[in-house]
């Protein structure tokens, strides 16, 4: 059995993202493992905090291309997932911190790694840290819900940080490259469905209409591994899947995704 070496999450979103704590070479391709046994991720105290308050959370416009405007939109949503969060960590007996934020609009080094490849966002756990890569595919999505998909689903990773899930995660072994990328993707597939949960919270106070979030969720089922060599975020049919269970739960109780069967975190074939 490997120790796992603590690794930066990132956010896919609609786009494809890569671990930068990739797996060692030389470990023998063997079978994925299931279930997972500990406590932290399959029994966290956020799995029965009940459903997220239904806060208020209107989008400001964004101009498509617009950076400027595209931060005016992520700032108070960052506000309102902050408020959100921290009531919900509260009923959980579980503190809370907010994140740093920082804005980038082009690739470079971001937690001392360079930046992944077609990646939207990325945490960092050790600095407790959400980067978004505020570029014009970015900023010009923010109509289909992707912008608020992708500052939602960092938000769900620094969640994870909070109550204890991550360093969990990173504490797991593994025996082979099957198994590391099923754990990873039970990670991200949990950041997707908190992702979901907020914006289920939420919907009532959107100016948005049902065929917003039916799109969101198409485009969503067009990604994932289907478009890189690496299996750990899922297939797209299986993001959409995490993403709308969160959607109709307004709340975490849906997302243990530690305890789910192997076929619920399944990534496309090799």
């Amino acid at each position: 059995m490997i120790s796992r070496k603590r690794s930066t999450t990132l956010s896919a979103g609609l786009l494809t993202g890569l671990c930068l704590a990739a797996s060692a070479p030389g470990i023998p391709a063997t079978a994925a493992s299931y279930p997972v046994k500990r406590a932290a991720l399959t029994r966290s105290p956020l799995y029965t905090s009940g459903r997220l308050p239904a806060a208020r959370c209107p989008e400001k416009p964004v101009t498509p291309g617009s950076v400027a405007s595209a931060k005016r939109y992520v700032l108070p949503l960052l506000d309102c997932l902050g408020a959100s969060w921290k009531t919900q960590l509260a009923k959980a007996r579980i503190r809370f911190s907010e994140p740093g934020v920082q804005f980038i609009t082009r690739p470079g080094r971001v937690c001392g790694h360079s930046w992944p490849k077609n990646a939207q966002g990325l945490y960092c756990p050790s600095q407790r840290r959400i980067v978004i890569m505020l570029d014009k595919h970015l900023t010009r999505q923010a109509e289909d819900l992707f912008l608020m998909d992708v500052i939602a689903h960092e938000y769900g990773h620094h969640v994870q940080n909070l109550s204890g899930i991550e360093a969990a995660f990173n504490g797991l072994a593994y025996r082979g490259k099957p198994e590391y990328y099923e754990q990873y993707r039970r990670l991200e597939l949990q950041a997707e469905c908190f992702a979901g949960a907020f914006i289920g919270s939420v919907w009532d106070s959107l100016d948005r209409t049902s065929d917003d979030w039916d799109y969101l969720l198409e485009a969503t089922r067009e990604s994932g591994d289907e478009r890189t060599k690496v299996r750990d975020h899922g297939k797209g049919r299986t993001i959409a899947n995490w993403l709308s269970r969160g959607f109709k739960a307004a709340g975490p109780g849906a997302c243990n995704t530690w305890g789910a069967g192997a076929a619920m975190v399944a990534s496309a074939p090799a």
